[in-house]
């Protein structure tokens, strides 16, 4: 049987309390960021990933880009409505908040297809496809591809 993900993105993702099956109730997320509705591809995800807090051990490189830790938790993207709104109007499909990327330095977000954005004051698209690529790139320490710069001053 394949296993779904590489075996050290599967050993730090159960490190941080994730194991196959899991589910938590995620309707402490679905209003965090007004304007922004929940959609499936989230509510699966959150479902199984929400609440983790996935740390690095050591410093060093991974694929493409330093590995930083990152929490799965939409309510650190409170207040910052207006990115997730405009950059979903940007992409032309909601992007609903994950939570953050090296203790806030970014934000993350997800769009209906599964995909895994950087939110900033730039996007950057982590990974395109399904949910499962993306975590295992954030794991890995995979650069996020700039899609557009300079949103706001």
């Amino acid at each position: 049987m394949a296993q779904r993900f590489p075996r050290r993105v599967g050993r730090r993702l159960r490190r941080s309390g994730w194991f196959p099956g899991r589910q938590v109730d995620i309707a402490p997320w679905r209003g965090a960021v007004a304007g922004v509705e929940m959609h499936p591809a989230a509510v699966a995800f959150l479902a199984e990933f929400g609440g983790l807090t996935v740390g690095v051990r050591g410093l060093g490189w991974g694929r493409t880009a330093m590995q930083e830790p990152f929490e799965l938790d939409p309510t650190l993207c409170v207040g910052e409505d207006d990115r997730f709104v405009e950059w979903g109007e940007f992409l032309g499909r909601p992007l609903f908040p994950l939570g953050e990327l090296d203790h806030g330095r970014f934000l993350l977000g997800m769009a209906e297809d599964g995909a895994i954005y950087l939110v900033s004051d730039w996007l950057g698209l982590i990974e395109d496809g399904p949910a499962d690529a993306a975590l295992t790139a954030l794991c890995q320490g995979t650069m996020a591809r700039e899609l557009r710069a300079g949103r706001r001053a």
